[in-house]
Parts: C-alpha cells; sequence; structure tokens
C-alpha cells in the first residue's frame, strides 16, 4: 500500500506518517509501547521536579512569615498564587489552611464605632485593661462579647505596658469642685493601722464633703470590694443617694465588681 492511501485509511497526514516513521521504525508494537510508556514517565518526573522546584520557592517565602492567624495565612495563600503561579489547592496546602476559610468572605458587621469609643475610653482610662473597658462600654449599652473585644483591643495596640514606677500619675486631673449642699457628693477612702500583736485592720471612711459629717466608718481586718459596695449601699438606702461619690484612685476601688456597681 502507498503512503498516501495509509494516511487516508487512518485519517492522518504524510508529515504525521513520516515523523512516526522516523521515530518508531524498525520497532514492533510491544517496543513502541514500552517507548511511549518511559516518555510519560520521563514527563511526570519533569513536572514533579518543576512543582518541587516552585514549592520550594513558595516555601523560602513562607519561612519568612509568622503563620499564626487565618487573615495572615490568607494573605500568604494570595501572595504565593500571584508569585509563583500555584493553584489555589496547592497554595493552602503549603500555607496549612483549609480552603474553605481561605475562600471565606469576612461580613462587616459595623465595628467602626465599637472601635472608636474603644480607643477613646483606653486614651481615657489609660492603666483599664480590656475586662474594665468592657464594663464601661456595657454602661452605654455596647452588647459586646468579652473574645471579640478583646480581639478588637489587641488590634488597635491597646494592651497596657507594666508600670515600673509609681513616679508620674497618668492622664489628666479634673478640678473638683466645692459641694454647697448636703447629700451632693460623698468621699470614701481607707486607714489601716495595726494591734499589739502585729494583726493589721482597715477602716473605711465615709464623709460627706459639704457638711463634714462622718457617715460611716467600717472597721474589719479585710475590706474587699464586695464589702464595701454592701455598705454603700446600706448607706443609700439610709441618707439617699447622693449626686457623686469620690475617692482616690486605689486598688480598692477598681475590682470589676465596684465598676459594675459604679
Amino acid at each position: 500500500m502507498k503512503a498516501q492511501e495509509l494516511c487516508r485509511s487512518y485519517g492522518i497526514s504524510d508529515a504525521t506518517f513520516y515523523k512516526y516513521k522516523a521515530k518508531f521504525g524498525g520497532m514492533n508494537v510491544s517496543d513502541a509501547k514500552k517507548l511511549r510508556a518511559l516518555e510519560d514517565e520521563n514527563n511526570r518526573l519533569k513536572r514533579m521536579l518543576a512543582d518541587a522546584m516552585l514549592d520550594n520557592a513558595a516555601l523560602k517565602d513562607l519561612a519568612a512569615k509568622i503563620l499564626l492567624t487565618p487573615d495572615v495565612k490568607r494573605r500568604a495563600v494570595s501572595d504565593m498564587m500571584d508569585r509563583h503561579g500555584l493553584s489555589e489547592h496547592r497554595a493552602c496546602e503549603l500555607a496549612d489552611l483549609r480552603r474553605s476559610v481561605f475562600q471565606y468572605q469576612k461580613q462587616d458587621r459595623g465595628d467602626d464605632v465599637l472601635r472608636k469609643r474603644l480607643l477613646e475610653l483606653a486614651n481615657e482610662r489609660r492603666r483599664f485593661g480590656y475586662r474594665r473597658l468592657g464594663i464601661l462600654l456595657a454602661r452605654e449599652g455596647f452588647e459586646v462579647n468579652h473574645k471579640k473585644l478583646f480581639r478588637h483591643y489587641r488590634e488597635e495596640g491597646l494592651a497596657v505596658r507594666r508600670r515600673r514606677s509609681r513616679k508620674r500619675v497618668l492622664g489628666t486631673r479634673r478640678p473638683i469642685l466645692v459641694p454647697d449642699r448636703a447629700n451632693q457628693r460623698w468621699s470614701f477612702g481607707f486607714v489601716s493601722d495595726a494591734f499589739e500583736d502585729g494583726q493589721r485592720f482597715r477602716v473605711l471612711c465615709i464623709v460627706d464633703d459639704c457638711t463634714r459629717e462622718a457617715l460611716a466608718t467600717v472597721v474589719d481586718r479585710s475590706l474587699s470590694g464586695a464589702r464595701m459596695i454592701r455598705e454603700l449601699d446600706d448607706l443609700i438606702r439610709r441618707r439617699g443617694q447622693p449626686a457623686m461619690i469620690v475617692s482616690d484612685n486605689g486598688t480598692e476601688t477598681t475590682p470589676h465588681a465596684v465598676l459594675r456597681w459604679c
């Protein structure tokens, strides 16, 4: 059979026929299959080597990054897809991130007002942590989970630094006005002393700033924030609620129970 008739019967061109003849001439069918399988294996190994080299280049870029949060991992996956041309599946495997997490679209829940108010309160109360600031936000009607509040607190960089010395008081002092009537402003504070055997006791003193009347003096070996709240509640029931209660910014007035009571 002539070459043209053979090509016409199998539906191939003359160039393809002569190409196959130069490549597989003198071989039987089994030898041609082995050669084709060997070429396929070589191509597969070349692709694997190229993928491994590409993965190594991408992993070198990841080594310089600290992948802790999903947001950082999302940015790393996007960077590998753009710079190295990796697929989404492969980039997520290298970054140890699920594809569903990478494809998740964040929803804007309108936290801008919360963040702004959190910054304002943190500037006013510079020694307050996120739990105390959360109590102040709850007074203003913000209903926020403590974990979400801590996330905003950390992202805004509001962590309180450890104070090494007490030489300077942070914040601005407000001038205290002189009251002109009774029950307008109360002041309270603590004094302490010790018995002859060395056991210490404390005294909670509550004074009306206008009349200078000692409204209450509570003596005990230990006066917690909850105990102070009970004494103030009892005094308010007997004397009425004042317009203002002031004190020094001691450790007795900063527990969470006192803030919630305020």
